[in-house]
């Protein structure tokens, strides 16, 4: 099965190429697609030159970006990965499992944050909440690397074009069509955010879905929450 990996990106030159040589050395058949919403830095440059397949430029936002990738995309599966995490080896033969059990809508990963010697007790605490988090829900967050197929995905409406909560609202249509399969696989996600901002970050992890939920729109909630990283 042929794997389209679609990676969101904003300024993410310390990052992008890391992520391509990581999906590329990993087995399987992968499709790397690149989406940049605007960087004013070398992120494009140097996605290109870690050997993506292809570099496209979308309105900036999650949701543009990642619905410019897959329409763009040529495998037979989907799967939107963040520039800050890195999947597990046996990722590809996981996805086409999922994937070609009928029962499954769609599939997404276990999360691993990882934390440097920077990150104080107080973010290694509450990045294991968010570990363990990842490990119940049944409406998995964007950086569990979600993945479905394009024919699931045009059923669900295809990726929802919005700034922020695209996630969340994706993971809602696709459970729609049947249950999302959680795997036994850990992503490894930086802690970045958790570890410059433990409190902050942690609040909006945890109320953001919520204020969603209760119908506050992700235009506002994007303003509010500011750089995604």
């Amino acid at each position: 099965m042929r794997i389209s990996a679609v990676v969101p990106v904003l300024d993410e030159e310390a990052a992008v190429a890391a992520c391509v040589a990581a999906l590329r050395a990993l087995p399987g058949e992968w499709e790397v697609i690149v989406v940049d919403g605007g960087s004013t830095d070398a992120t494009v440059s140097r996605a290109r030159a870690a050997g993506a397949d292809r570099v496209l430029s979308a309105p900036r936002g999650r949701g543009p970006q990642l619905a410019a990738g897959a329409a763009a995309a040529r495998g037979e599966a989907l799967l939107f990965l963040h520039a800050d995490c890195r999947l597990p080896d046996g990722a590809a033969a996981a996805v086409a499992e999922t994937l070609r059990d009928r029962r499954w809508s769609a599939g997404a990963f276990w999360v691993r944050h990882r934390v440097g010697p920077e990150a104080g007790p107080i973010a290694r605490r509450l990045v294991r909440i968010a570990d363990r988090r990842s490990r119940r829900t049944r409406l998995p967050y964007g950086d569990q690397a979600l993945f479905t197929t394009a024919e699931r995905l045009a059923a669900a409406g295809g990726v929802p074009r919005q700034p922020l909560m695209e996630d969340l609202e994706l993971s809602r249509r696709l459970r729609r069509l049947g249950p999302i399969r959680i795997l036994p696989l850990a992503v490894e996600v930086s802690g970045r955010r958790f570890a410059l901002r433990p409190w902050r970050s942690f609040f909006c992890w945890n109320t953001f879905p919520l204020l969603y939920r209760l119908g506050v729109s992700p235009v506002r909630l994007a303003r509010w929450y500011g750089d995604p990283r």
